[in-house]
């Protein structure tokens, strides 16, 4: 069983596997003592260069509502670093959408009055520069390192294939992430190794470099193999706020650190013309 101040990288994806795996990782959470869940997710279809706070005081799901927490989103509204988001940016938004109705549920199970839930910060987390990471995650390090907070980060990992834009391979020979190459459309299917072996490979750099506690070698990790983790800003956050806490002694060495318990992808490619997307599911403890 987890400590109650948690991190919670999830996946955003929609399968039944996938929907098993993210009601069972958030099961995990001792929810009893906490009094906020912040929720950090990345926007697919509105541009920010920053991060951006719902103007919502409580979000309906299908098992029930869930009360925001007004009085720290206006806290972080008051530093003059994030956005407002519209409603229909909100409600557009699938990467914060897909994880209430389990939030609702694994409350639910601890609960018996929706009045005692922990109250939600939703956080919607654009294209931010490492700087802005680090900004952003020296604003939300002092609530990490509150007992009373549970941090949840929304993320898929690998979209490969030419409707993605992405198809980096990773040949056997290849001695490090950043040397493979990119695959054509007329290319032969390569076996040394198979494309989803390839993917696989590219997705464990990736996890390693999140499992590393630091956020450069993630970021460094990205630019070597362009590796599409939609989450890839909210995890950088994250990682950026740990770290200022370490480097302000708050915590050790050893907290904080992820460690991935699953990780899956939609379909083996084999071919160029497959397509298929990664998930990974993690946890942290403080």
């Amino acid at each position: 069983m987890l400590d109650m101040h948690t991190l919670v990288p999830l996946q955003h994806g929609l399968t039944n596997l996938l929907t098993f795996r993210r009601r069972t990782l958030l099961n995990q959470l001792e929810v009893d003592t906490p009094k906020r869940i912040f929720l950090l997710g990345p926007s697919h279809h509105h541009y920010l260069s920053g991060c951006a706070l719902s103007q919502c005081t409580r979000y309906n799901t299908p098992l029930g509502d869930l009360s925001l927490d007004v009085s720290t989103i206006t806290e972080l509204n008051d530093t003059g670093k994030f956005e407002r988001m519209s409603r229909s940016i909100d409600e557009n938004e699938h990467s914060l959408e897909m994880h209430l109705p389990y939030i609702h549920r694994v409350l639910s199970n601890t609960f018996s009055n929706p009045d005692q839930f922990p109250q939600l910060i939703p956080i919607l987390v654009g294209s931010t520069s490492a700087s802005k990471e680090v900004e952003y995650g020296s604003i939300l390090a002092p609530y990490l390192e509150d007992p009373a907070n549970v941090f949840i980060v929304s993320s898929d990992f690998c979209h490969w294939g030419l409707r993605f834009s992405y198809t980096y391979y990773l040949p056997s020979s290849a001695t490090a992430p950043g040397h493979g190459y990119d695959l054509k459309r007329k290319d032969k299917a390569p076996t040394s190794p198979r494309i989803h072996e390839s993917i696989a490979r590219i997705d464990k750099s990736a996890m390693e470099a999140v499992g590393s506690g630091r956020h450069e070698t993630f970021l460094k990790n990205l630019g070597e193999t362009g590796n599409t983790v939609c989450g890839r800003h909210p995890i950088g956050v994250v990682m950026a706020a740990i770290e200022v806490l370490k480097k302000a002694n708050k915590i050790s060495e050893d907290q904080g650190v992820f460690q991935f318990v699953r990780y899956e992808r939609s379909s083996d490619c084999l071919e160029v013309a497959d397509s298929s997307v990664s998930y990974a599911s993690a946890f942290a403890v403080l």
